[in-house]
């Protein structure tokens, strides 16, 4: 990235006047980073020369100096730009800051003299000044030579000379030196290279680690999902067979209520049936002549004669709580001779009445007390209806027996 000159452009360049202005006291400024940022700010500035700026120096720190010097040979203003790099930075940052040299020699232009150091002794001033000197271009002073023209020295020594023996060490380390920035240049790219290929690294295990971690989920989700599913099959079941045991219980009761409310309406209708025939009962054991013998005798032949003491009315029957006791007392109040029961104990045939059309349906269950009588039950049809008396009648019964009935236990039709 840029150097950022604009965050404290103010403040740099008031420093930067200051020093390249002859009239000021202020003979150096330094510059360096805030921080691990690529913003540019005032470190500090002084009146007080090469001195006091080499001892501002940071080895931790990359940094830039700008100094007004005089040159020894012209007695001129000179301007020297340190470039500065500690021994303690590390080298990805050296790399970063090498780009912004040029851009921080554009910003502190005009200088006569650029010293890229790393070490204390790059930045003596006395090699400093050495360097100033050399840069000027002339090595004597018009004054110093015009006031020793006219003097006698003496004896002549030997000519001196510029020459000066190579150091292997010190070529070795300036060759180093300027090889420094080129390769921390390469350095730097490598590491960005690096980044970048441990970034997609990285980009690709994520996107691996999702997709297992989703297939995962998916396989989790899918089989709670079919759990669920029996779960809601199994509920379903279970509640499709507590409606079905309902239902079926329900059945059971509503049919045992039925029974039940049957069996009370059949005990009803016989309590009334009993209650009907007792009345009729009642009644016919008023009157002065048995029916029953009046039909024996009108089958004989016999004109009935009205007895004077009135013989005993058949007896209806009693109810059901007491069956045999009603029996008896109808066979002992219809005892009748042997011969009798023989000759009228027959069965007659429809087609014998089929002139006499007069049906009726029975209101309640009668039981026959002997052979002269029928049995029949609630809402059988009494077909062939002889009314022959008020009280008792004859017809035949459902299962085609010809006798008496009470005339009270039918409706006509």
């Amino acid at each position: 990235m840029a150097v950022n000159l604009s965050k404290n452009g103010p403040a740099l360049t008031a420093a930067f006047k200051e020093v390249v202005d002859e009239k000021s006291s202020t003979n150096w400024a330094l510059f360096t980073y805030e921080g691990n940022s690529n913003d540019i700010r005032l470190a500090e500035k002084g009146d007080g020369g090469l001195e006091e700026l080499v001892e501002e120096l940071n080895s931790g720190k990359v940094m830039y100096a700008f100094c007004r010097v005089e040159d020894p040979n012209s007695g001129l203003p000179k301007y020297v730009l340190i470039n500065w790099t500690g021994e303690g930075v590390n080298d990805s940052r050296k790399g970063l800051c090498a780009n912004h040299v040029s851009s921080m020699g554009t910003f502190l232009r005009g200088a006569h003299v650029t010293i890229n150091a790393r070490a204390e002794e790059d930045v003596e001033p006395e090699v400093i000044m050495q360097k100033v000197g050399k840069a000027s271009g002339a090595n004597y002073s018009f004054h110093k030579e015009a006031s020793s023209r006219f003097q006698d020295s003496g004896p002549q020594g030997p000519v001196g000379s510029v020459y000066q023996k190579t150091n292997a060490m010190s070529e070795i380390r300036k060759t180093n030196k300027d090889n420094f920035w080129a390769q921390a240049e390469k350095d730097e790219e490598k590491r960005r290279q690096e980044d970048r290929r441990r970034a997609d690294e990285e980009r690709q295990q994520l996107d691996k680690e999702r997709k297992d971690r989703e297939a995962k989920e998916a396989v989790v989700r899918e089989t709670r999902d079919k759990e669920r599913s029996s779960q809601i099959e199994q509920q379903k079941k279970y509640q499709q067979k507590q409606e079905a045991d309902s239902k079926e219980m329900e059945k059971h009761r509503y049919e045992e209520q039925e029974d039940k409310e049957a069996v009370q309406k059949k005990s009803v209708r016989r309590g009334v049936s009993l209650e009907k025939a007792n009345e009729a009962a009642s009644l016919i054991s008023q009157r002065a002549m048995n029916p029953r013998e009046m039909f024996k005798q009108r089958e004989r032949g016999i004109t009935p004669a009205e007895p004077d003491v009135p013989a005993a009315a058949p007896v209806s029957p009693q109810p059901e709580e007491a069956p045999a006791a009603s029996s008896s007392v109808q066979e002992t109040a219809f005892e009748e001779p042997a011969q009798v029961e023989e000759t009228s104990s027959y069965e007659a045939t429809p087609e014998e009445t089929s002139d006499k059309g007069v049906c009726a349906r029975a209101l309640y269950d009668y039981q026959a007390a002997d052979d002269t009588e029928i049995s029949f039950d609630p809402e059988d049809i009494i077909a062939g209806i002889e009314m022959i008396d008020e009280g008792w009648w004859r017809g035949y019964s459902p299962d085609g027996h010809f006798g008496m009935f009470p005339a009270n236990y039918v409706e006509l039709m």
